[in-house]
């Protein structure tokens, strides 16, 4: 990060401070941070590139993290900013559109099953990470399913209630908070629930949990997104019935694994001990399911060993995030979303160890190639890769780097 970037966040996070009236000390007390950390991030001489740390001074400042980090960042490239064009439609359907309001339309022509692949086809472009086209085909995708949904009875009017639940998440949902717009994001995942509440399905409960949590998360409050996972897999628990059943078991162990991650509040080696016990539940269950695609997710061995490179370099220790990923081929999940999370993780991790820049550069740039539009918008993959703008590099890395930022929005 160059040192006019530090001074802009470290003047975002005084400014905040004081306008709430609170002091450093008080700050630090809140957000279980020390002082002269803080007072060095306030003064430009260290920044936040924890996604934890960025949390506990957004809630204990009670202000969006983005209000600290300034995102979402304008797009530099064309297909980045797709999405974001998209998203004045899109915000209109998620308010305009309800079980109790459907869309003055008629239902579309057709089977079902014309619905539910356009509804797979909208989930497998957001784990592309082809923001644009996901954004510019979800309101209709909605408006088609609310139309249907509403004039069909019984068992036809079930199926269509299923696919309004996957239209809205993972593809909404997570879209809009890969994208910053967690308040919309909200508004997704509380859409859903509606739908859920007519299905009486408690697995379907868990699932609406699932999702609330990673937009708790995203509003910077690991505590209540615990819970949330933790009352999710509760439930799940009392119906472990079928093998996705068990998957979204899985990947309720390892999103309360990622909120105890970014809770600074916890002692590291507390944190590390209770996020190694859900990896480790993780693991159990996806021996069993293999890998699987339930709830348009991507459960199984390799989610496990993708989310042990992610927490470990959460938790601030990098040499076991890179061990760790040693053994991972993200690639045959077929998702790159996850793909290039792996290997932007493991990219920030590298940054950290001595020697290993060049090798930090390379994984970046690998995770930027394979999902462009994800890595551009993510705060700390931008945090990492202005560091290392500012240290000595061999000459083929450091101009591949500053390509990165260029592409980036960054400044040079």
């Amino acid at each position: 990060m160059s040192e006019e970037q530090a001074q802009q966040i470290g003047q975002r996070l005084r400014s905040a401070r004081r306008q709430r009236g609170t002091s450093l000390r008080t700050l630090a007390e809140l957000a279980g941070l020390s002082v002269g950390f803080l007072s060095m991030v306030e003064n430009g001489r260290r920044y936040l590139d924890r996604t934890g740390h960025i949390n506990a001074l957004a809630e204990a400042l009670k202000i969006a993290p983005s209000e600290l980090t300034g995102r979402p960042y304008a797009p530099a490239a064309p297909t980045a900013a797709s999405a974001h064009e998209a998203i004045p439609t899109l915000r209109l359907a998620l308010m305009g559109m309800n079980l109790g309001l459907p869309p003055d339309q008629r239902p579309p022509a057709g089977p079902v099953g014309l619905l539910a692949e356009r509804v797979a086809e909208v989930n497998r472009l957001y784990h592309a990470c082809e923001y644009g086209q996901v954004a510019e085909v979800l309101p209709g995708l909605l408006g088609d399913l609310h139309a249907a949904a509403d004039a069909a009875p019984g068992h036809r009017r079930q199926a269509l209630l299923r696919l309004l639940v996957d239209s809205y998440h993972p593809a909404g949902t997570l879209l809009l908070k890969n994208l910053g717009y967690t308040d919309l994001a909200f508004i997704a995942v509380t859409r859903a629930a509606e739908v859920i509440a007519e299905l009486e399905d408690p697995i379907y409960q868990a699932l609406s949990g699932f999702f609330h949590t990673h937009v708790l998360m995203a509003a910077g409050s690991p505590a209540q997104a615990l819970a949330r996972a933790g009352q999710a897999a509760d439930e799940v628990e009392r119906h472990l019935m079928s093998p996705a059943a068990h998957a979204l078991l899985g990947e309720l162990h390892l999103i309360q694994a990622t909120c105890l991650s970014l809770d600074v509040r916890r002692s590291g080696a507390e944190r590390t001990c209770e996020v190694n016990q859900h990896l480790a539940e993780a693991a159990n269950l996806a021996s069993r399911t293999g890998e699987t695609k339930a709830w348009h997710l991507n459960f199984g061995p390799t989610n496990v060993g993708i989310h042990q490179v992610s927490l470990n370099t959460d938790l601030g220790l990098h040499g076991k995030a890179v061990a760790a990923g040693a053994g991972v081929h993200p690639q045959t999940l077929a998702a790159p979303g996850r793909e290039a999370a792996f290997r932007a993780d493991l990219g920030r991790s590298l940054a950290h160890l001595r020697g290993r820049d060049t090798e930090a550069v390379a994984s970046l740039l690998a995770a930027e190639h394979v999902a462009p539009q994800r890595i551009h918008a993510n705060v700390l993959v931008r945090e990492t890769v202005s560091g290392l703008l500012d240290r000595q590099l061999p000459s083929h890395a450091a101009r591949d780097l500053r390509g990165m930022a260029h592409r980036m929005g960054l400044q040079l």
